[in-house]
């Protein structure tokens, strides 16, 4: 054996281990080790983006090694385009920004899914309360061609009625110039983001549904990252990834704690609203394991097909790497996070808040004054729910043996997960679906407030 050309082998695997953990740590003059600074930015101020917030208000990139600064950078396309740059590490950006670019050859992946539908609500007038009530009246979006206008037509669509002939759809702008037009009654509907939802409620305006309900998949929230960076510095991309999983967990198992970052960084006092945008974002939409969704990119791609012959003939799968949260989850990570705690359960719709739910203005602003200390150590809620059913479900569960009862559709409902509620069995949803075939025009036209007949399990089996 060439003793010269082993030493040499041996020089260069120390140098390119040296190289990996320069890249992952930074070393003090003394040999100690500090945290390696990155920088990750946000693009809206909305609690779709609360997994950043969350991770680093509870300190879990400092646990995995990373000195992080969170800047907001107004504007996905903006965002993408300082994540291209080098300026970021990692962006919380929406589908179709980083679609856009990706076709345009930048090599940006979402590696993450944190909102994978999107989080309008469709709030009409106080005397609207179906949605044939629809047909001849007006509804707004901010744009043709915006995502305003793709779930409004959406929703029409899935109620049965056909955009711009049964139902008039006014450009009108912004959100608040929305919402504006809606309050004035110059308007009958619009798609409405949480947590404004929650102040269209106190001013009696009715919510027919939430795009979750109506079954959309679509790419909203994800982390992103350059496939560069994966490739250079995995092991940095997998602990940013922990990093973000467990700020979810953190979230989904600390309610009084979570409501108080969001009022941090929304810049908001109004607890409904907080309670809102936590229990409808925070517990029902954001997953605790963020797999992208490759059903709802392919809908954004169908979308810009359109226009751009090269969203046509791209592939979903082209824009997310899953490689590192499929290792997280076969790997037992996230699950051994969550037999560690309860999660917190999403108020029943009907139910009063209890006392530790919703904090008042007082608590929330002591809470925005005082925030975690990104190294202190996450304490648990006083006030938790186990998993399983609530005491509401519980009694409904117990009582469908005797036979029909009558049940009233609240936000996030499906008949597939009215069926897995009452019979264990979602496959079940044409049971429900049969017995209502009276009012349902189909298996998607279920709206907010509807009483639908919900029969026993006998005859459902």
């Amino acid at each position: 054996m060439n003793y010269s050309a082993s030493k040499s082998k041996i020089v260069a695997l120390l140098i390119g281990l040296l190289t990996w953990s320069q890249a992952m740590f930074v070393f003090s003059a003394d040999g100690t080790q500090t945290l390696k600074k990155i920088v990750i930015a946000y693009s809206a101020i909305s609690p779709s983006q609360a997994p950043a917030w969350m991770a680093y208000e509870g300190g879990f990139f400092r646990k995995y090694g990373l000195d992080a600064q969170l800047i907001f950078v107004e504007s996905g396309t903006r965002t993408v385009q300082t994540l291209i740059s080098g300026d970021v590490i990692a962006a919380q950006v929406a589908g179709s920004s980083l679609i856009q670019s990706n076709l345009q050859g930048s090599g940006v992946v979402m590696i993450g899914g944190f909102l994978n539908t999107m989080d309008y609500k469709f709030m009409v007038a106080h005397d609207i309360t179906r949605p044939d009530q629809l047909k001849g009246k007006t509804v707004a979006v901010s744009r043709i061609g915006s995502s305003s206008d793709f779930a409004t037509r959406y929703a029409l669509d899935k109620y049965g009625l056909v955009p711009d002939k049964d139902v008039a759809i006014f450009q009108i702008g912004s959100q608040p110039a929305r919402f504006a037009a809606l309050q004035s009654g110059k308007i009958h509907g619009v798609m409405i983001a949480i947590p404004l939802t929650a102040a269209a409620t106190k001013m009696g305006l009715n919510t027919l549904a939430d795009m979750q309900m109506l079954g959309l998949e679509y790419q909203h929230t994800g982390l992103a990252v350059s496939q560069n960076t994966i490739k250079t510095q995995p092991e940095l991309v997998r602990n940013v990834m922990k990093a973000f999983v467990e700020g979810i967990h953190f979230m989904k198992t600390h309610r009084k704690e979570a409501i108080g970052v969001l009022s941090k960084y929304i810049k908001s006092d109004d607890p409904e609203a907080l309670q809102e945008a936590y229990e409808s974002i925070g517990l029902a939409l954001i997953p605790e394991k963020p797999y992208p969704t490759i059903k709802g990119i392919q809908i954004i791609l169908r979308e810009m097909g359109a226009k751009d012959p090269a969203a046509r003939s791209a592939r979903p799968e082209q824009f997310v790497d899953l490689s590192i949260i499929k290792e997280l989850d076969s790997s037992g990570f996230i699950d051994r996070l969550y037999k560690s705690a309860p999660v917190t359960k999403a108020l029943p719709q009907s139910a009063e808040p209890v006392a530790s739910s919703a904090p008042t203005k007082t608590q929330v602003a002591e809470l925005k004054t005082k925030p975690m200390g990104s190294e202190e150590k996450p304490r648990l809620a006083a006030k938790q729910v186990p998993l399983g059913m609530d005491k509401a479900q519980a009694s409904l569960q117990t009582s469908r043996s005797s036979g029909s009862q009558q049940y009233t559709v609240k936000a996030g409902d499906t008949l597939s997960k009215l069926a897995g509620q009452f019979y264990n069995a979602p496959e079940k949803w044409d049971r429900i679906y049969d017995a209502n075939r009276d009012q349902l025009k189909n298996p998607n036209y279920i709206y907010i407030g509807m009483k639908l007949m919900i029969p026993s399990d006998d005859k459902a089996s």
